[in-house]
């Protein structure tokens, strides 16, 4: 207890990083994922191609490499002075947008055709196909998935540790140079995203319950 209680600051300072590298990571990706989703579904094909391109390339690299490129190589682009903080959020967003897409997508693909088929012929335009009577539906059936997404997504805040952001996954460097016995301290890590986690998966069984019920 006394690794915790002596660094107690220092836990706490790490986990409010942790949380809102998080927030702002999950919202990104969730928009993100959806616009994807939609280009993957579009009738334009050079969306669609955009959209495949994106997920493929994507999917396929090492989140560490998304990490380099926005802490090294994006500032010689010299586009905008990004903090350190804002660079590891947009890598999260990046990454994790295309698994939000294609767990969104699998969703799509379980609404029956002919509700589409049936919208058009009133005269619904796609945007208002997909927003209305697709999505909706899509995303009741995929809670679990897109929940195990965003735990995911918590786990992998730890990388940001190694690019200038302070949060859970950098508190062993610093217990380190304080002389505490790093293990304890990581198990105490590992306690607190079991925490962070549990309100996710709680969250994801109250709208799995209240939307069996209304389907």
């Amino acid at each position: 207890m006394n690794v915790l209680l002596d660094n107690l600051g220092l836990y706490m300072s790490a986990f409010v990083g942790t949380v809102e590298l998080f927030l702002v990571a999950a919202v990104g990706s969730i928009i993100g994922g959806l616009l994807l989703a939609a280009m993957r579904v579009s009738p334009v094909p050079v969306l669609r191609a955009f959209g495949t391109v994106y997920i493929n390339v994507v999917r396929n690299t090492p989140l560490t490499l998304v990490f380099f490129f926005f802490a090294f190589a994006y500032p010689r682009l010299e586009i905008f002075d990004l903090s350190f903080f804002a660079r590891a959020c947009t890598a999260l967003i990046v990454y994790t947008s295309a698994f939000v897409c294609e767990v969104v997508r699998s969703g799509v693909n379980t609404v029956p055709v002919g509700q589409a088929e049936a919208s058009r012929a009133l005269g619904f335009t796609f945007g208002q196909t997909l927003g209305s009577i697709i999505l909706p539906q899509a995303l009741r059936s995929v809670v679990p998935p897109l929940t195990s997404v965003e735990i995911a997504l918590l786990k992998n805040t730890t990388i940001a540790a190694g690019f200038a952001v302070f949060e859970a996954g950098g508190i062993y460097q610093n217990l380190s140079e304080r002389g505490y016995n790093v293990l304890v301290g990581l198990l105490w890590v590992a306690l607190g995203f079991l925490i962070l986690v549990v309100p996710l998966t709680l969250l994801q069984r109250n709208l799995e319950r209240r939307w069996s019920v209304a389907r």
